[in-house]
């Protein structure tokens, strides 16, 4: 079967000798000193290392003493505690480098994010001010309402105003006719008592 080759034809072949280095993926250690980083700092770690001290101390201080693997002073113990403690410093170290790069990273975007929601904001508030200064030369929908408004109350008052002229003029025009009837009732009054007079003259004759 033949052996697929690893190596990737997109970069470039770096020079030296690397075959005598060691090889390691950075992201996958760096992830890994985190997850140690976060249990040495967590009450799980503290509650299983206090367990572990006492019951190491209890048994090189009360068991037999062939059976005493570290009786005092405890060397091991101090050297297993001490190897224990300069490999978490540096494990914590890179943990809390890599937390500072993160944060860094963010800061960054969140500046960026920041300039083009001001740049946005003062973008806007341009166009809203010359939007303001367009309309205001030209007549809006509250201007254009009010004054249909005032020519709506105009016609009605005019429309009043021809009503009551029209209601004088008809109120005047019966007065009259009734002042015309009564001056020809009066006239055929007159007709008829000069014409009574004219017939009685000749009959007393």
């Amino acid at each position: 079967m033949a052996r697929v080759s690893r190596t990737r034809l997109d970069q470039p072949k770096s020079a030296g000798r690397t075959a005598l280095r060691p090889q390691y993926d950075p992201e996958m250690f760096g992830r890994w000193s985190e997850r140690v980083a976060r249990f040495i700092g967590s009450a799980r770690f503290i509650g299983w290392m206090t367990a572990f001290v006492v019951a190491w101390l209890l048994w090189n201080t009360l068991a037999p003493d062939d059976l005493r693997f570290d009786p005092f002073p405890f060397i091991f113990l101090t050297l297993m505690l001490s190897l224990q403690a300069s490999y978490a410093a540096p494990l914590i170290l890179l943990a809390q480098n890599r937390q500072a790069d993160r944060d860094r990273i963010q800061y960054v975007e969140d500046r960026n994010l920041t300039e083009r929601l001001v740049a946005d904001t003062e973008y806007l508030t341009r166009e809203i001010a010359s939007i303001r200064i367009a309309t205001g030369e030209v007549a809006t929908r509250d201007f254009l309402r009010g004054e249909v408004r005032d020519l709506a109350d105009e016609l009605a008052a005019l429309l009043a105003e021809d009503r009551a002229e029209r209601a004088g003029a008809l109120d005047r025009g019966e007065r009259g006719d009734r002042g015309h009837g009564g001056e020809r009732a009066s006239d055929r009054d007159r007709g008829r008592a000069s014409d009574r007079d004219r017939g009685a003259a000749p009959m007393d004759g």
